[in-house]
């Protein structure tokens, strides 16, 4: 079992992972930047929850809370998902043999 840390928001805790400790939803592997990276693709907190139903959606909301308390920890790891993307998606595009 992972180890925990408490948070001021009632459904996230910190855990220990191989690259450091990261906010996730209690009870879950589902991390605060997962679900703030989702919603900043125009999905509602409903959708979030539709895609992810062992969710509730106070947890959906408290993650957003946690966010805009620690946005200083957050962006940082969904600008790296981001440029790690794009940066895939480039190559694929210059390496796909359709795209000639």
């Amino acid at each position: 079992m992972t180890a925990e840390t408490k948070t001021d928001h009632p459904h996230i805790v910190r855990v220990q992972r191989a690259a450091g400790d990261a906010a996730v939803v209690k009870g879950t592997n589902i991390a605060v930047w997962f679900i703030v990276r989702q919603l900043r693709t125009g999905d509602s907190p409903e959708d979030v929850v539709a895609s992810l139903p062992h969710l509730a959606l106070a947890a959906v909301y408290d993650a957003m809370s946690y966010y805009h308390d620690h946005r200083d920890e957050i962006d940082p790891i969904i600008d790296e998902g981001d440029r790690a993307i794009a940066i895939a998606d480039n190559s694929n595009e210059t390496t796909d043999p359709s795209r000639s």
